[in-house]
C-alpha cells in the first residue's frame, strides 16, 4: 500500500524536532482528519540551515514532512520557494488516494512559514 520510501521516512524521521530560536514557526492542521504539522526553520547566508518538524497525524502526514525537510536542508531560500507538491510525491514514491492530503499538509505548511520569514 505504502512506498519503500514513505515507510523509511515514517519509521526514521528526519529532521524530527524543533529549531531552537528559529527564525519562524508555524504549526497548521487539517481540521478534516485532525493532522497536525508544526515547521520552525533558521536560515543562514541564505540557505536553510537548519529545519524541523513535529508531527501528530497518519503515517503519510508524518512521512511527508520528514521527506519535506529533507528536500529543504542546505537550499538557498530562493530554490527552496521553487519546491512543488508534485516533487514531495515523486519522491516519497506516490501516495494511494485516500492519502494525498498529507502532500498538501505539508507544501501547505511550507507555505505558511515561507510568509513567517523575510526573504
Amino acid at each position: 500500500m505504502y512506498s519503500p520510501q514513505l515507510l523509511d521516512h515514517f519509521q526514521n524521521p528526519r529532521n524530527a524536532g524543533e529549531v531552537l530560536n528559529p527564525d519562524a514557526s508555524v504549526q497548521i492542521e487539517n481540521p478534516a482528519c485532525g493532522d497536525i504539522l508544526k515547521l520552525s526553520i533558521r536560515i543562514s547566508d541564505d540557505r536553510i540551515a537548519e529545519i524541523r518538524f513535529l508531527a501528530k497525524g497518519c503515517v503519510p502526514a508524518m512521512a511527508c514532512a520528514s521527506l519535506l525537510t529533507e528536500l529543504l536542508l542546505g537550499r538557498t531560500v530562493e530554490d527552496a520557494h521553487k519546491l512543488r507538491r508534485e516533487e514531495l510525491v515523486l519522491k516519497i514514491g506516490g501516495l494511494p488516494e485516500a492519502s494525498v492530503h498529507a502532500s498538501h499538509l505539508a507544501l501547505d505548511a511550507w507555505i505558511a512559514l515561507q510568509k513567517e520569514f523575510k526573504t
